[in-house]
């Protein structure tokens, strides 16, 4: 029972650290999608640019081909910025899932641990309470005629009438 309740403490202690490597992870996570959102953004924001320089060029419209050109530049540049905070994001992810996998072991561990100390603790109270059967057993008052059955079942006196062994048949 001793090895329990500290453990039981360290069990606590360690859910709420998986649980905050959780959040964590799942925050790396979703700064991650919205990047990469972002990026899904930025290069359609590039497309729209291009189509608007094409269809510029068919009207013959300066303005629109104009226009086109620097949304497919802002679209680029939107991408290029991006493309290394990505990678950040996902090694930053990889980081954070990591550290919590490691802290689900850990905790699973010490669960482990606690089973088993928890498994032993009833093995030990159910070995002490047959041991007190026992010894009331033993120790209770003789039925009246029976007092050599006591004597002989504890080992400290004579066998009781009528008993036979193998021994006093030859």
């Amino acid at each position: 029972m001793a090895v329990s309740r500290p453990l039981r403490r360290l069990l606590g202690v360690l859910e709420i650290e998986e649980e905050q490597c959780r959040v964590a992870l799942e925050s790396a996570l979703s700064e991650m999608i919205r990047l990469e959102r972002a990026l899904a953004g930025a290069t359609e924001r590039e497309r729209s640019g291009r189509r608007l320089v094409v269809e510029g060029a068919r009207s013959g419209d300066f303005t629109d081909r104009l226009a086109g050109l620097e949304e497919a530049r802002a679209g680029r540049r939107g991408a290029a910025f991006l493309t290394p905070q990505i990678a950040s994001a996902e090694r930053d992810a990889g980081r954070r899932r990591e550290e919590f996998l490691a802290k689900r072991v850990e905790r699973r561990q010490v669960e482990t641990l606690l089973q088993e100390a928890e498994a032993r603790d009833g093995i030990a109270a159910g070995r002490r309470s047959q041991q007190g059967l026992d010894d009331w057993y033993l120790n209770r008052p003789a039925s009246p005629g029976s007092s050599e059955g006591n004597e002989c079942i504890a080992g400290r006196g004579r066998r009781p009438k009528g008993t036979v062994f193998a021994a006093d048949e030859t």
